[in-house]
């Protein structure tokens, strides 16, 4: 179980923290979380609040769920700063997954939204780095291109 000196329970932390905190979503929770602003948060220990609605699940379940994200968020609070608050939102999806899956999501939503603004990981796209060529395009066939030969409108240039 979490401390309770570990949980958020004022609506006030829960407003400040989802307006202006960090988001990042996986498929079966999303995360908010807002760093420590000065001296005086730096000294309290992270707190964390979860919300479960009520498209999750009946009330047993809407609790079990809470219970899981309660019972994951216990061993990763002390990898939170001193002072940050956390909102755990969780989807209707989190009460089907088992609970190898939601930790992995869980994991993977914190360190999206705790990365820094401009460390986001960069994208292939347009204008991108391009991927070094296979086996496919050295041959002259390019996936869905046709071979070179007899053909100079799907050659590769």
């Amino acid at each position: 179980m979490l401390s309770p000196r570990n949980r958020m329970r004022h609506s006030s932390e829960f407003g400040s923290v989802m307006r202006s905190g960090r988001r990042a979503s996986r498929d079966a929770l999303g995360v908010v979380y807002l760093a420590p602003k000065g001296e005086t948060d730096a000294a309290d220990p992270p707190r964390i609040g979860f919300v479960v609605s009520k498209a999750v699940g009946g009330a047993v379940v809407r609790k079990r769920v809470q219970r899981r994200l309660r019972h994951l968020m216990r061993a990763r609070s002390e990898f939170l700063p001193n002072g940050s608050l956390l909102v755990v939102r969780a989807r209707p999806s989190a009460a089907h997954l088992r609970q190898e899956e939601l930790a992995v999501q869980l994991d993977s939503a914190i360190a999206a939204a705790r990365r820094p603004r401009g460390a986001s990981r960069r994208r292939r796209g347009r204008g991108g780095d391009k991927p070094a060529p296979t086996e496919a395009t050295k041959s002259g066939t390019d996936g869905n291109r046709r071979p070179d030969e007899g053909a100079e409108r799907w050659t590769s240039r």
